[in-house]
């Protein structure tokens, strides 16, 4: 197989999440592979178990290539004010791209315009190559569904170790987690500072900020 014979799919993880990376997931495959990809379970990572995902990341990776970027929450915050998280998006898919170095690129459009998304991620890629986006390709592609466990296992990984790294416990990231939203409000509840790992942008945001402590006048002197 060389390089310019591989199908690559492209998806992301966490773009609904306010705490931690959105992770843009990209898996290249050989096209005679590609029944070895279904075989190993790959799919929409959401409609997978934790253990179910971790056991299909570690077939993957003896079957194709993994790559993926995270990006962190004051980038996401950035996009999102200027109306740009679509692109920015785009953007990243092109990388992996790429990177990558295929001659089919296979990714699941965020915008509601498919055509559009992939025409985007092949200006962003830079390189000759046809782009196919479709809505909920990670369900009906199987090289696309490798990307969204590939974006989903790095993810979940980069949690936990914001987890550890905190001491606490964080959730899944979304909204629609009480421990999340729990652990948001009591952090913001205690600290002065704006964190690095909370996305600020987020409309859901609204609905768990507290009043912040004040700060002293020792914490303006030097």
């Amino acid at each position: 197989m060389t390089e310019r014979t591989r199908i690559v799919g492209v998806d992301e993880a966490g773009r609904g999440s306010f705490l931690g990376p959105l992770v843009v997931g990209g898996f290249a495959v050989a096209p005679e592979r590609v029944d070895d990809v279904r075989a190993a379970g790959a799919r929409d990572s959401k409609l997978l178990s934790p253990s179910a995902r971790e056991a299909a990341y570690r077939q993957l990776g003896a079957i194709g290539e993994m790559r993926s970027i995270a990006l962190p929450p004051a980038v996401i915050d950035r996009a999102v004010a200027h109306h740009f998280l679509n692109e920015l998006e785009a953007t990243a898919f092109g990388r992996l791209v790429r990177g990558l170095r295929a001659s089919e690129a296979r990714v699941d459009a965020c915008d509601p315009d498919e055509r559009r998304f992939g025409r985007r991620v092949a200006h962003h890629a830079g390189i000759p190559v046809r782009v196919v986006a479709r809505h909920h390709a990670d369900r009906d592609d199987p090289v696309v569904g490798a990307a969204s466990i590939v974006a989903k296992v790095r993810r979940d990984r980069a949690i936990a170790r914001l987890a550890a790294r905190l001491r606490a416990e964080i959730g899944s990231g979304y909204p629609s987690d009480a421990a999340t939203v729990t652990f948001v409000r009591e952090w913001l509840a205690s600290h002065a500072e704006r964190p690095a790992w909370l996305r600020h942008s987020w409309s859901t945001m609204k609905r768990v900020k507290v009043a912040r402590p004040a700060r002293t006048l020792e914490q303006f002197v030097p």
